[in-house]
Order: C-alpha cells, then sequence, then structure tokens
C-alpha cells in the first residue's frame, strides 16, 4: 500500500441496492442517480460507471465542474443533469455535449437561450419551480413570464423536465409542510398543461420521499444516499423495516475505509499519550498508531471516542486525532502488529464500524462524513 488509506467500493452491494431501490419505484419510473458531492464521497470517475453497468444511465450532479467529470468518462448516458451551479461561460460546453440544466430564474434562462441562438442548437432544461422550501426555483407569480419566455424561443429549448426539492421528507416533523410542498408541485403540473407547454418529465422524489411518500414518485426520481447503502436517516428506515416487518436491512454499505497499523508500542502507567493531557494511562498500555488523521476526514471528534476494526476486535481510539495519525488501545490483543488491517468503515471477520455508527461518534451527517472524505484517497472496485 502506497497511500495511507483506501476506499473500497463493493460492485455487489451497489447492485443490491439498486434493485431494491427499482422495485420501489416500478418499471415505469427513471431512476436518476444522483452522484454530486464527488459522487458523495466515493468518486464520480469510479463509480458512475460502476452504476452505468448496473443499468443506471441517467446522473445527477450539482456544478458544470462535476458534469464535465462524468462527460470526460465517455459513457454512453441517457441525461447528465445540472441541478445547481454553472457559470455564463459554461454554458455553451454543457449544450454543446447535450448536458440537461435546472433553470429557476429569468436571467439564467436568458442566458442560456442565448447561448443555444448561438450554437444553432437547443438548450435542455429542467424547470425548477418553488413548492416551500425557499432556495431555488420559479414561483406563481413568476410562472406567466415563464410561459411567455418558452412561447416566444421554444426554438431555443428543450424542455426535459418539471422539478422541485422536498423540504426535509426524512423527518416526520416535516409531513405538513411536506404536503403542502406537494400540492403546490402538482398544481404547476396543471398550469403547464393548461398552458399546452410539453415539459417531459416531472421529479419531485428523493431517496427520502420515495420511501415515506409514494405520491411524490412521478415520471423520474432522485436518488442519491440510498444507492449508497445507507438510509436518509433512522426514521425512514424504521419505518420501512415496522412496515415490512423485517429485520434484516435490504441496503448493503457500497464503501468501506481502510488502512494499516503503522506502529505498535508500550506505554507505561501513569505517562500521557499523544498531545496535550486528555488521556493518562492508569495502567501499562500497548497502542497502535495509524497513518490517518483530519486532514484524511477522520474527524477530530473522534478523539477518545472513536471505534475501529483491528484483527477482528473492536477497538477505541484513544487520545487526540491528530492531522496525518490516530491511535488505538490495542492492550487486550496481543496478535496485532505492525501492518494489519485497519477498517475505519467497514466490515472486518463478524465486527463491523458502519458510516452510520461512525456519524455517531464524530457528531457528522451521512451525508457530511462521506462527503469530507478527500478526493486523493485511492478508490478501489471489488467485486
Amino acid at each position: 500500500m502506497i497511500d495511507n488509506s483506501y476506499i473500497e467500493i463493493n460492485i455487489p452491494a451497489l447492485k443490491n441496492n439498486l434493485n431494491f431501490i427499482q422495485s420501489m419505484l416500478g418499471d415505469k419510473c427513471e431512476l436518476v442517480s444522483v452522484v454530486k458531492g464527488n459522487a458523495y464521497g466515493h468518486g464520480i470517475e469510479n463509480f458512475v460507471p460502476a452504476v452505468a453497468a448496473c443499468g443506471v444511465k441517467s446522473f445527477a450532479v450539482f456544478s458544470a465542474y462535476e458534469a464535465k467529470k462524468i462527460v470526460d468518462i465517455g459513457l454512453e448516458l441517457d441525461r447528465v443533469v445540472i441541478m445547481g451551479y454553472i457559470d455564463d461561460d459554461q454554458l455553451e460546453w454543457a449544450i454543446e455535449n447535450d448536458v440537461e440544466i435546472y433553470m429557476f430564474d429569468l436571467l439564467r434562462l436568458s442566458n442560456a437561450t442565448l447561448a443555444a441562438s448561438k450554437l444553432n442548437k437547443k438548450v435542455k432544461i429542467h424547470i425548477e419551480v418553488e413548492t416551500g422550501l425557499n432556495r431555488t426555483g420559479f414561483d406563481t407569480k413568476e410562472l406567466k413570464k415563464v410561459f411567455q419566455f418558452i412561447e416566444q424561443n421554444h426554438q431555443q429549448l428543450e424542455i426535459k423536465g418539471v422539478c422541485s426539492h422536498l423540504a426535509g421528507a426524512e423527518n416526520i416533523a416535516n409531513y405538513y409542510r411536506i404536503k403542502q410542498q406537494m400540492t403546490r408541485f402538482n398544481q404547476y403540473l396543471r398550469s403547464f398543461k393548461e398552458e399546452d407547454i410539453g415539459f417531459g418529465k416531472s421529479h419531485l422524489a428523493c431517496s427520502a420521499a420515495m420511501m415515506n411518500y409514494p405520491a411524490t414518485i412521478k415520471d423520474m426520481v432522485r436518488i442519491g444516499i440510498m444507492q449508497y447503502g445507507l438510509w436518509p436517516s433512522k426514521e425512514v428506515k424504521m419505518a420501512y423495516v415496522v412496515r415490512e416487518n423485517i429485520i434484516e436491512d435490504p441496503l448493503k454499505p457500497v464503501l468501506s475505509w481502510k488502512s494499516k497499523v503503522m506502529s505498535t508500542k508500550y506505554v507505561k502507567m501513569g505517562e500521557y499519550i499523544g498531545y496535550g493531557s486528555s488521556l493518562l494511562a492508569e495502567q501499562d498500555m500497548r497502542i497502535a498508531t495509524v497513518p490517518v488523521g483530519y486532514a484524511d476526514g477522520f474527524a477530530r471528534s473522534l478523539s477518545n471516542q472513536g471505534k475501529v476494526l483491528i484483527a477482528g476486535h473492536r477497538l477505541d481510539v484513544i487520545s487526540i486525532v491528530n492531522m496525518n495519525l490516530f491511535v488505538v488501545d490495542i492492550s487486550n490483543v496481543d496478535e496485532i502488529q505492525e501492518g494489519d488491517e485497519v477498517v475505519m468503515i467497514g466490515d472486518q471477520e463478524d465486527q463491523s464500524v458502519s458510516v452510520a455508527s461512525f456519524s455517531d461518534f464524530s457528531s457528522q451527517l451521512n451525508y457530511e462524513l462521506l462527503t469530507r472524505l478527500p478526493n486523493d484517497i485511492p478508490r478501489i472496485i471489488t467485486n
């Protein structure tokens, strides 16, 4: 191993998750794989081809930068959609490469239309409407202007979809707000139909909405966290397993994060370990150092409370997590030696450290933890 840690992407787990998701959607609904945030830390360059090989050919990203990563892979895909940021000087590139773009204000729509006219080619767009999240999207007061603009510039526009985003479908506390959004979205769709404007696909649901609000499943569903084998929240998981009366989790984590023991040593009782005085050896101890720290995405908040797996044992992270290493108490495991595998996230023998439990230790969301894994950690495909 040249690098201090590496990430494994498990293809059988990915196939399992995609099959489960498709079973929730049915055959008529298009599954769009959301790979923003470097595919939630899994690595766009590795993860997108793996998903495409499983039969999913539609992808959504936040930015033109991420979209270009997918386009540069050179796969035959059905669609690549930019849901968020694209600068004006990137519009022509997107149009030339048939990349689809969310439209949520008139200036952006106008600039995209001008770029399309210059290229003598239509820009493929999704009209985002405001239903209650209050971030981006056309509201009802702007709709008349949007319809007029579409009518006047239809030769430069190809409407691929009408969409919105839900405000926290993973938590029951947001139930009333989500129901309002669903009603408003359906009203927008009726307005498009009344104006006789073809809008391609309608899409509202994410992973949590697919599970908690089946009525949000339209022509497309944008799936992020669940394809990676994780639940949007504990609430969503519990609601499903209770409803289905099952015990085994139908999702399988795709990502494992591993390193190796860098060194081992003995520490005498009464000595402090690491920086400061956060850990005093109350007895003679044996410790292992692991060459991963907060610079590598192993949060400093895991100091004196994180868990890792070595030699099939679930062991404590002790002392302060440094920039480039952390320390593990191996006092009770004599067989651990330099070079042994260390699992920060994943399975080893009959033990596991899940992303969810890792998040609990570090007070980070699943999403946050994964997307903070540095891009330069090698991602390895495993079958």
